[in-house]
């Protein structure tokens, strides 16, 4: 008899259909059936000696809430016996109403139940919380995760056990994840704890990757690139990531119409074993970057959220450097200006910040310029050394690609069709604030704000809080300015200041988006004696009337 090894998570959902993921225990069909007689069916896939399905559910009724059961092979797996937690229940958006969209990133694994965390409560686990004690009260329509939902290079203690079970931890990679097998096992980890297991289960969810997904630093710069392929590891490491990385969060962030027309997708699924399948993809998004896409976009309504690859999409080559190559670079802008549908607000969701505070900003387009040699070879090879030091591969790192995005953001923001707002959401960081960009002259008409919310759960350690409240200040701004006069470097095209923050903790950021207004509210979680932890917050304002 087939088990629920995985799941359910509630991913893609629009007015009439919705799509479910599971990993189950054998081959075996998978069924959705909801209280209202929507429903779907399909056949599990092979990858690396695991089974998934994903199940496209159909019939669902626009603004209407349905309770679903999961079915293998015609026995009901979900929910679970004796659940402490609501049905869970699939919500199909319907076009009026408030959309709201919460979104965080960076995310250890909670300790198991009972245990000691050293980092404090999980924002998701007080979400849940929270949801879970009124079935009636305001919930997310969609969560966003922008970025390390797993950590393959910073493992538990409890993971580390169970790998060296398998293997020396003597020898590279170490404590760090090796292969798909250990990759499997940080989603257990992570998606098997009761609270969250439920909330993915009736809160869809969008993902997007960043680097420890992979590795701390992923794609930093083609020199760091050059020194991982050169290990024997490397490639194992890479490849089991992007594998595991499109089974357990890519395939949800797309539509059952971009699913059917997925050539990956169709063919894992039209044969026994798609692990060959996958693995090839892996090797060929790997060696070149622009025979597969990780962005994607979506319509809520009158809502566009276009989700940004920021990881895998860069040009690494020094003197040509981006963010983005130039198909992806192309596919934003069509996303963004190309399509003859207006909206509302548009949200851009990457998992680096755009706006950064300004000595950090400063000090990373100062590092770009030295690395790509504007004050000599000796420059360049101490740059190289202090871009992976200190993490310095933003956007801010990038000058053209940033300045590529302001173009875009005002082109986006301007004009008679204007959204109302332009929001930048980002993570990686770990910590939230607020940044409202300038640009020279009249500027776009939108409402544009860098909003950014890190971590969900982890630490925060003393350096980065006392970064990060120095980079905004006027001396760092200033020490910056001789930073970018030293690389030579132009102006940026925007000017810009912090609005709010910053904050440190475990923490959610949720948009309120109805008709053109638009309402921002942070949250952090905080322990409770004797119950869940619960969210408590700290910021709630207007960002469009």
């Amino acid at each position: 008899m087939a088990g629920l090894r995985l799941g359910p998570l509630l991913r893609y959902t629009d007015g009439s259909s919705a799509t479910v993921w599971v990993e189950t225990s054998r081959p075996c069909a998978a069924e959705v059936r909801c209280a209202d007689g929507a429903g779907g069916t399909a056949r599990t896939f092979q990858v690396a000696g695991h089974h998934y399905a994903l199940i496209a559910v159909t019939g669902l009724t626009a603004g209407t809430t349905t309770a679903y059961e999961v079915f293998l092979d015609g026995a009901r797996v979900w929910p679970l016996p004796d659940s402490p937690f609501p049905p869970s229940a699939i919500h199909a958006p319907g076009p009026e109403g408030a959309l709201r969209v919460a979104f965080g990133s960076c995310r250890w694994a909670a300790p198991p139940a009972g245990g000691h965390d050293p980092v404090g409560p999980d924002a998701l686990d007080a979400l849940a919380t929270r949801l879970a004690a009124d079935a009636e009260g305001e919930w997310p329509h969609v969560l966003l995760l922008l970025g390390d939902q797993v950590y393959a290079d910073e493992t538990s203690d409890t993971t580390q056990r169970w790998l060296a079970a398998r293997r020396d931890l003597r020898e590279p990679p170490g404590s760090g994840v090796a292969d798909y097998e250990e990759y499997t096992h940080l989603y257990y980890e992570s998606w098997l704890d009761p609270r969250i297991r439920w909330l993915l289960s009736t809160v869809p969810s969008f993902m997007i990757f960043d680097d420890h997904d992979v590795i701390d630093d992923w794609n930093t710069s083609a020199a760091w690139l050059a020194d991982m392929r050169a290990t024997d590891w490397w490639r194992e490491r890479l490849l089991s990531g992007l594998m595991s990385y499109w089974v357990h969060q890519h395939l949800g962030n797309l539509s059952p119409e971009e699913l059917a027309a997925d050539p990956v997708y169709r063919a894992v699924r039209e044969v026994p074993d798609g692990t060959d399948v996958l693995r090839t993809f892996a090797a060929r998004a790997d060696a070149d970057p622009a025979t597969a896409r990780w962005s994607y976009r979506r319509d809520f309504g009158r809502v566009r959220l276009v989700m940004v690859d920021s990881r895998a999409a860069r040009v690494l080559a020094e003197q040509d450097r981006a963010m983005l190559d130039p198909g992806e670079d192309a596919w934003l802008r069509e996303q963004v200006l190309g399509t003859p549908e207006t909206y509302d607000h548009l949200l851009l969701g990457t998992s680096l910040p755009w706006l950064l505070p300004h000595l950090v900003h400063d000090a990373e387009g100062w590092n770009a310029a030295l690395c790509r040699g504007e004050r000599g070879a000796r420059w360049a090879r101490w740059g190289e050394k202090v871009r992976r030091a200190a993490d310095l591969e933003h956007w801010s790192a990038f000058p053209e690609s940033f300045a590529g995005l302001a173009e875009l953001i005002a082109e986006a923001g301007s004009g008679r069709d204007a959204p109302a707002t332009v929001c930048v959401l980002s993570g990686d960081v770990h910590h939230a604030y607020v940044a409202e960009p300038t640009w020279p002259g009249d500027g776009p008409d939108a409402r544009v704000v860098q909003l950014v919310c890190s971590p969900v759960h982890n630490s925060v350690p003393l350096s980065i809080r006392l970064a990060f409240r120095v980079g905004w200040s006027a001396v760092a701004r200033g020490i910056g300015r001789g930073l970018a006069r030293h690389g030579r470097l132009p102006r940026p095209p925007v000017g810009w200041r912090k609005t709010g923050g910053p904050w440190f903790g475990n923490q959610l950021m949720t948009l309120t988006l109805r008709g053109r207004s638009a309402r921002l509210r942070l949250e952090q979680a905080k322990a409770r004696q004797g119950a869940g932890p619960r969210l408590t917050t700290l910021l709630d304002s207007e960002l469009a009337p």
